[in-house]
C-alpha cells in the first residue's frame, strides 16, 4: 500500500480514547475509526499530537497501532503513523519499528523539536530518515511547537528527497511562504493543511487535502469541503468553509484534544472526557458552544 500512497482528501488523526480505569479504550477507538471512514475520511493517522502520544506507554503505543491497523486493514484505507523525534538516529530506529506493519502507508515525522537545526541541518535529518525508512514521510512542519520555522524554499527542497511525499502545513495562519510553496510545488509532493481554522484557504490554493483533529466532528462536512474546493463549486465550499473554521476555532478554544474529546464523550462516542496530565478536561463551557455549532452545521449549505 505504501508504494502506490498519495496523500489526498481529509485525514483524521485520531485521540486515544481512556476508559474508566485510566486505560487506552481499543474499543471505541475502532468505533471512531470506522466512524471517521463512514464519513467520507480517506485514512487515519494515529499516534499524533491528538492521540497524546507523548503521554503514552510504549505498550500503548503498539496497542493503540495495532488497533488502527485493524480498521485500515478491514477498509482498504492508507494508515499514516506519527514518529520521529529530536536526534535522527532514534527517529530512525522508531521509524523502522512503526512502518514495519503492512496497514502503515506513511509515516507523519515533525521537524526536530527544540534542538532547533539549522534548515540545512532539517534536510540531512530527513535526508537520513528518508533513505533508512521502510514507508515514505510526510513532514509535520508546525514551528510554533518545534521553534524551527522553515521558509518556502527549505520546504521545498525537503520535497524533491526521495521518499519524502507530503508536509502537514501547521504555521499559524497563511504566510508568505505558504502562498509561494503552493504556487510552486516539486512533482507528486502534497500539502496537506494542519492548522484546521486555515483549511479552506489552503485547498483554494492547492492544498491536496488535510490532517484535521476537528474532522472527528463532523466528518462529512470536511470532506466534502475538501471535494468542494477540488471540483470548483467555491460558492458552496466559501460557505462550508466560514461554518467549519467557526467550529475549529471553538475546538481549540483549550489545548487539544481536551474539546475533542469533551464533545465526543458528550455524543456517547468515547467512555469518558479524560486527557493526560498535563492536560486538562475541557470545560463544561467549550463543549457546550461547540455542540451549539453542530447544530448550526445540521442546516443545508
Amino acid at each position: 500500500m505504501a508504494l502506490d500512497f498519495t496523500p489526498h482528501g481529509i485525514l483524521v488523526p485520531l485521540v486515544t480514547p481512556f476508559g474508566a480505569d485510566g486505560r487506552p479504550d481499543l474499543d471505541a477507538l475502532d468505533a471512531l475509526a470506522h466512524s471517521v471512514l463512514d464519513g467520507g475520511a480517506t485514512g487515519i493517522v494515529a499516534l499524533g499530537t491528538t492521540g497524546e502520544v507523548g503521554a503514552l506507554e510504549p505498550h500503548e503505543r503498539a496497542a493503540v497501532v495495532d488497533a488502527c491497523a485493524r480498521v485500515c486493514r478491514e477498509r482498504g484505507v492508507p494508515l499514516v503513523v506519527g514518529a520521529g523525534g529530536g536526534a535522527t538516529a532514534a527517529a530512525g530506529r522508531e521509524l523502522a519499528e512503526r512502518g514495519a506493519r503492512p496497514e502503515v502507508a506513511a509515516a507523519l515525522v515533525t521537524v526536530p523539536a527544540f534542538v532547533r537545526p539549522s534548515p540545512d541541518g532539517v534536510l540531512a535529518h530527513f535526508r537520513r530518515l528518508a533513505a533508512d525508512s521502510p514507508v515514505p514521510l510526510i513532514v509535520y512542519h508546525i514551528p510554533y511547537r518545534t521553534g524551527r520555522p522553515l521558509d518556502a524554499a527549505t520546504l521545498r527542497a525537503l520535497g524533491s528527497l526521495p521518499g519524502v511525499i507530503g508536509v502537514k502545513h501547521a504555521v499559524g495562519g497563511v504566510d508568505q511562504d505558504t502562498v509561494a510553496l503552493l504556487g510552486d510545488l516539486p512533482e507528486d509532493f502534497a500539502v496537506l493543511a494542519g492548522d484546521d481554522v486555515f483549511v479552506s484557504p489552503l485547498l483554494a490554493l492547492g492544498a491536496a487535502g488535510g490532517i484535521l483533529a476537528s474532522a472527528h466532528l463532523a466528518t462529512e462536512r470536511f470532506t466534502a469541503l475538501a471535494e468542494a474546493w477540488r471540483t470548483g463549486d467555491a460558492a458552496r465550499a466559501r460557505t462550508l468553509g466560514h461554518r467549519l473554521a467557526h467550529l475549529s476555532a471553538l475546538l481549540f478554544a483549550e489545548p487539544n484534544p481536551a474539546v475533542v474529546k469533551g464533545v465526543l464523550h458528550a455524543q456517547g462516542r468515547i467512555p469518558t472526557p479524560d486527557v493526560r496530565l498535563p492536560l486538562l478536561p475541557a470545560s463544561e463551557a467549550s463543549v457546550t458552544a461547540v455542540t451549539k455549532a453542530l447544530e448550526e452545521l445540521a442546516d443545508p449549505v
